[in-house]
């Protein structure tokens, strides 16, 4: 297997607190129904985000995370391209570095993740989960500050892209490590949650009202995605029912959360949902 097509995953740093060893979990979390004896392995490592537990990074936690890097960069995880099936690629950048993804039916092909060099760094687009930002270069009704930042933003070169922090999960992941910790808690949620939303909407009075209303222009801080109402930052909003309670319960009791206190709880919801 080519080495360079996974070097991403295989130069990831040893995690030296609990929000790095988050990030690293997320991806492998991503992928571990492809590997054999995933919660046996991955053990020593949730252990380490036990609330009462001291960070110990010890020789078998190393032997798990060494394990983990090694089982998703090579198969049955990452495995050669099938020229008969379809590609799809995932991929995601920031102000200076960019990540990727190449996937078959799941399984990942090849990763990339590498920094900008400064030619790049000028031609741009900002992906951005706030989808009131993408009109800022041609609002109107500006603060002095606003008017200030817009004339300086005239010199670059640039489009805004609205992206909701719900995609994009691996490719994510390899640009802003550090960032994604919440993907370890919310990756077995949201592939199935949003399901369970719909069937929850279409018996909600309160809900079917409030989409009336955002239709005919009457409120302005939701807006629809098919069917769904969703939040400022692409968060989709929640119906009040017992589905607030399922989301409380998988965030914060199931195996992938090692029980966060209550703000840390409400900031990973806050992420994805209202």
């Amino acid at each position: 297997m080519d080495k360079g097509k996974v070097q991403a995953i295989i130069e990831w740093s040893v995690p030296t607190k609990v929000t790095e060893l988050r990030s690293f979990l997320g991806l492998a979390n991503y992928y571990r129904r492809f590997i054999k004896g995933y919660s046996k392995v991955v053990s020593p490592l949730i252990d380490l985000l036990k609330k009462d537990n001291q960070w110990d990074w010890s020789m078998q936690c190393q032997m798990a995370f060494e394990s983990l890097k090694k089982a998703i960069s090579t198969e049955p995880v990452l495995r050669l391209p099938d020229l008969d099936l379809p590609f799809e690629v995932q991929t995601d950048a920031f102000d200076r570095a960019l990540g990727g993804v190449l996937v078959q039916e799941g399984h990942p092909v090849a990763f990339e993740s590498r920094k900008l060099n400064n030619a790049e760094q000028s031609i741009f687009t900002v992906v951005i989960d706030n989808v009131a930002n993408t009109f800022f270069k041609t609002q109107k009704k500006l603060s002095p500050k606003q008017a200030r930042w817009q004339e300086f933003l005239t010199d670059f070169k640039f489009e805004w892209l609205h992206r909701p922090r719900r995609h994009n999960i691996v490719a994510d992941a390899l640009s802003r490590k550090k960032v994604i910790a919440y993907i370890a808690v919310l990756s077995e949620v949201i592939s199935n949650f949003n399901e369970k939303i719909k069937l929850a909407a279409e018996q909600d009075v309160a809900y079917g009202r409030l989409k009336q209303q955002v239709k005919e222009g009457m409120i302005r801080r939701y807006w629809l995605e098919g069917d769904l109402l969703v939040a400022k930052g692409g968060r989709w909003y929640v119906p009040i029912s017992g589905l607030r309670k399922d989301l409380l319960w998988e965030t914060h009791d199931s195996k992938w959360a090692g029980h966060p206190g209550e703000e840390r709880t409400l900031a990973l919801l806050a992420r994805s949902y209202y």
